[in-house]
């Protein structure tokens, strides 16, 4: 994959997406295959199948590509949280901040 190739409008089944999720998290074929409850040699095919989709060459590539395509968030890479709006008050301003403007208007006065 080049550098500004982005395959972004892939088709991706829910469980290749689990997959890759589970690649990007560093687990093995080996382990995917145990957290998924399906045989190492489908995770094989899986990722295969998601290479060649993707096209990228190998793990690495793939986790690259899922991240700047937002396929994938791990501990909160490439992950927009916005701030909550909410209908609370701001937090009010510290004491001391009160008091120096306090100052401040007694000296104009």
């Amino acid at each position: 994959m080049t550098g500004g190739d982005s395959q972004t409008h892939v088709t991706l089944s829910e469980r290749e997406l689990q997959v890759i999720e589970l690649v990007a998290s560093g687990l093995t074929n080996q382990d995917i295959a145990e957290s998924l409850e399906i045989s190492k040699r489908t995770v094989d095919n899986h990722i295969s199948n998601i290479l060649n989709k993707t096209k990228t060459a190998n793990r690495v590539a793939l986790v690259r590509w899922a991240l700047q395509s937002g396929k994938v968030c791990i501990d909160d890479v490439n992950c927009c949280t916005l701030p909550q709006l909410t209908d609370e008050e701001p937090e009010p301003e510290p004491v001391h901040e009160q008091i120096e403007d306090t100052q401040e208007i007694e000296d104009l006065g």
